[in-house]
């Protein structure tokens, strides 16, 4: 059978829509332009110039004042695609200084010595390549290091690879050392640290193209130092419209990266496949991961655990009420002991979330109930006046109404839910399946429920839909033939629970993004 080709479609079009401003145009308040933030990097540049000659007059009186740098002009048929009039255009070489690895004799291997406080690093392609600054061997000594001081590589410059695998840009961290680069690499150093995180998106997606078209042979190694890309005309927005379009990628992207994973294996796992990707997108959703970017730009005024705090409070203050009601009947009513969150230890928490977050039993967060089916033998039980579910009527969500029903005398001994609650299948093969309800119903005992108090229902019910929570239903199940997990048992499984804002982002998040899973079986 052929090798399935990645499908990378779906991300091209997302990454064109982000150079091109059409995924963000702009964003609201923002009054810079692109062509403001470019004359103030010229600005700067020629600042900084004229500085450099000043000092360069205390040595050399006929120093020759630089020429002010001005913006290149681009002509009309230079312009690959349009773009929003709040962006410009201007020359790759604009942006920043590049610098090509040393070649021949300025660095061998004889050079090399053991790492040492003596040494300084080589960074090497692989570094670019694997995006990991602390990959490789290769030292030289200090005093070659001052000899070499014009291939210096510093914490936040950018490494590009160039030659046999071309193109891969990495910018290296804060605690990455200073060292050189080899023949392999180009290093460059922006002018605005800002400008990284777009710069760096608009070469992987479009210039990196350019760099193999450019190359002699199959490498970019022989070219100039960047002479031909430093022309190359780039998109340049303002700085608050680049960091919300890398903002939005970042929440984005992790999501077609799942997609893209999935429908690697379409051809055999067709049926399977929405499935494949919905899985993805939960056990992304309740690791926190699809809101990361949301939290860098959000003040949490509430956290997961002072939620959970408010949710066990809510519950008793309804438990009196419920015992001032009951001492109207019997006026010795045994008043409720307070409930008090569960804790959880360290192993049982089966991975990490984010610190805003908090961990709970699934019985904390509401009000648990297990369904009752009423005797048989009593025919006036049975009849149109509510709905009675068994677990053949929950499938993926959705809930066939009207195939069972009970008479107003079954719904007195029954246990009927509220609208708006969780039922999730506890016995057999259709163990997990779970639904939310759009009327008050009953069910029989083989399900259980949860009416949440507090928390955004979708989010619950999207944990208890997640392969997680589904795998750790059979963990904790009772039997092998048929698994089943009673209400005590399936009350005590741990849970993640964000802050109630966050709960509703990651709502809005995945009913974005499940739609189109639907539609990768069609």
């Amino acid at each position: 059978m052929a090798k399935i080709k990645k499908d990378t479609n779906l991300r091209k079009a997302i990454l064109q829509a982000a150079i091109t401003g059409q995924l963000i145009s702009n964003v609201k308040g923002e009054t810079k332009t692109g062509k403001e933030l470019l004359d103030k990097i010229i600005e700067e540049r020629n600042a900084k110039l004229l500085v450099q000659w000043e000092e360069a007059k205390k040595k050399n009186p006929k120093a020759k004042k630089p020429t002010p740098i001005v913006a290149s002009e681009i002509a009309e048929d230079e312009i690959p695609f349009e773009i929003p009039k709040s962006w410009c255009w201007c020359r790759l070489g604009e942006l920043g200084l590049y610098r090509k690895g040393p070649f021949g004799s300025s660095l061998t291997k004889s050079m090399f010595v053991p790492r040492s406080e003596f040494s300084v690093k080589v960074y090497e392609q692989k570094n670019a390549i694997q995006k990991d600054f602390t990959l490789g061997d290769y030292y030289i000594p200090k005093e070659k290091f001052n000899s070499m001081q014009s291939f210096i590589v510093e914490p936040e410059d950018i490494i590009i690879s160039c030659a046999g695998t071309i193109g891969e840009v990495y910018k290296l961290p804060q605690n990455a050392p200073i060292g050189i680069i080899n023949q392999a690499l180009m290093r460059v150093k922006l002018y605005n640290d800002e400008l990284s995180a777009f710069w760096m998106l608009y070469f992987d997606y479009v210039l990196k193209k350019e760099a193999s078209k450019q190359s002699s042979g199959t490498a970019i190694k022989n070219i100039p130092p960047f002479e031909i890309l430093k022309a190359y005309p780039f998109p340049l927005p303002p700085l608050a419209v680049q960091n919300a379009i890398v903002a939005k990628l970042e929440e984005v992207l992790p999501l077609v990266d799942a997609y893209e994973n999935a429908v690697l294996q379409k051809e055999e796992l067709k049926t399977a496949l929405p499935d494949k990707v919905k899985k993805a997108i939960l056990q992304e959703a309740i690791q926190g991961k699809l809101t990361k970017s949301w939290r860098k730009t959000t003040t949490i005024e509430e956290s997961g655990k002072q939620l959970l705090d408010r949710i066990i409070e809510e519950r008793n203050a309804k438990l009196l009420v419920q015992w001032e009601e009951a001492k109207k009947k019997n006026p010795k009513a045994k008043k409720p002991a307070p409930i008090v969150a569960s804790e959880i230890t360290e192993d049982e928490i089966p991975f990490e979330i984010p610190e805003s977050w908090c961990w709970c039993r699934l019985g904390d967060v509401g009000i648990t109930n297990t369904g009752a089916t009423p005797s048989k033998n009593n025919p006036e039980y049975f009849g149109n006046f509510i709905d009675f579910l068994s677990p053949g009527d929950i499938q993926n969500s959705i809930i066939t109404y009207g195939k069972q029903g009970l008479s107003e005398a079954g719904y007195k001994v029954a246990r009927p839910t509220p609208s708006g609650t969780i039922i999730q299948v506890c016995i057999g093969g259709s163990i997990g399946k779970c639904a939310v309800v759009d009327r008050e119903v009953t069910f029989n005992q083989q399900i259980n429920s949860i009416t949440t108090i507090c928390s955004n229902t979708q989010y619950i019910y999207y944990v208890l839909s997640s392969e997680y929570f589904q795998k750790i239903i059979i963990e904790y199940s009772t039997g092998t033939a048929t698994p089943i997990i009673n209400k005590s048992s399936w009350e005590k499984l741990y849970i993640p629970l964000p802050p109630l804002a966050e709960q509703e982002k990651i709502v809005e998040i995945i009913e974005q993004i499940l739609p189109l899973c639907e539609k990768l079986g069609g």
